[in-house]
């Protein structure tokens, strides 16, 4: 085959697919995430099995305890929820007000042409009430789509002896390469799920304690924000720190509060990249941060938020796939992270980092 057809027809692969995905998000969202779920709730499965524990009992025991402990945290978060709701004239009053004194202020400095008074309702209309019902609605929506995948978690879990079996057949001359895909495969899956798990926790502990100390009074949702916004690496902590420095901004009587919110908040994303995660996550997805922006505006688009979660440990499992094979091997090192970047000088860091390690 000429590498012009090659080319043409990868294209018109990747083009169709992308419709695929995106007409068919109803149902490949909730199988996708039935398959993270089961890679993460195999290893609780598998220990009850070796307890004898039959099969479809431990799933369903693995399954309704992870349920039991989300209901938990979802019934502590939606009474913030409903208490924060209520508050939201209030503090529509609050903005305004605050909006219209630093507009005069400002106005008072730059001339009158500044702000047209007409338009600063624009500035305070997303906490409208018909925005907020469109985004229950949208939450309801999603709701009921994260029903059905408990269902795929347990299907999957209890057929996976017949996927095997599956793999052996289909790859009936090169059974090791395809098993030793499947395995590195949900490894990579598996540790990430279980590590972003655990950073989740870790970040919504440190946000919990600092809105505690200023007195934030729902300071468990906003934790609970923070750290699952959180999942999604560069975006997340904008959107996320957007509307807790706002809401510092709207329930405090000075700017140092919301200036100390956004400081800490920082401070805790970069501790987070650059020390928990590497030590918590390690390098399990192995892509490069430009694949990962990538994946992460491709998965928004497709998939909306699941998608922004899903696509970084999907292109990973990308990676491993174009790496078995000798034709594409180049574009998974593409993905890879190992990355050769070449400096003139080298910088203070590196030679920072080498001194500590010599001493």
């Amino acid at each position: 085959m000429l590498p012009t057809q090659r080319t043409a027809n990868i294209l018109i692969i990747i083009f169709f697919g992308a419709i695929i995905l995106k007409e068919g998000a109803f149902l490949f969202v909730p199988l996708v995430w039935g398959v993270f779920f089961a890679f993460a709730l195999y290893p609780i499965s598998s220990w009850l099995e070796k307890r004898r524990f039959p099969r479809g009992l431990a799933i369903g025991l693995s399954i309704l305890f992870v349920f039991l402990i989300s209901i938990g945290i979802i019934y502590i978060l939606l009474n913030q929820v409903v208490g924060l709701i209520t508050e939201i004239p209030q503090m529509s009053e609050n903005l305004e007000n605050k909006l219209s004194k630093y507009l005069d202020e400002i106005t008072l400095l730059v001339g009158e042409q500044f702000m047209d008074q007409e338009h600063e309702l624009e500035l305070w209309s997303f906490l409208n009430p018909q925005n907020l019902n469109s985004t229950l609605f949208q939450t309801g929506k999603s709701i009921i789509l994260i029903g059905i995948i408990p269902l795929y978690t347990f299907l999957l879990m209890y057929y996976k002896d017949f996927f095997v079996q599956f793999l052996n057949k289909y790859s009936s001359r090169n059974n090791d390469q395809v098993i030793n895909w499947a395995i590195d495969s949900g490894h990579v899956i598996q540790s990430y799920l279980s590590g972003m798990l655990r950073v989740t926790g870790i970040v919504s502990v440190m946000a919990g304690i600092f809105f505690y100390f200023i007195g934030v009074k729902y300071f468990i949702l906003f934790a609970a924000f923070i750290a699952i916004m959180n999942l999604i690496p560069y975006v997340g902590v904008f959107i996320s720190s957007f509307f807790a420095i706002l809401y510092v901004f709207l329930t405090t009587e000075t700017m140092i509060y919301p200036l100390v919110t956004f400081a800490v908040l920082w401070g805790i994303q970069l501790f987070e990249n650059n020390i928990i995660t590497p030590i918590v996550v390690g390098s399990q997805v192995k892509v490069n941060a430009l694949v990962v922006v990538l994946a992460i505006l491709v998965g928004g688009w497709l998939w909306g938020i699941s998608g922004m979660v899903l696509f970084i440990p999907l292109v990973g499992v990308l990676k491993i796939t174009l790496e078995r094979i000798p034709e594409s091997s180049a574009f998974g090192y593409l993905l890879s992270d190992d990355v050769p970047v070449r400096e003139s000088k080298e910088n203070y860091w590196k030679i920072l980092i080498k001194k500590i390690r010599k001493k």
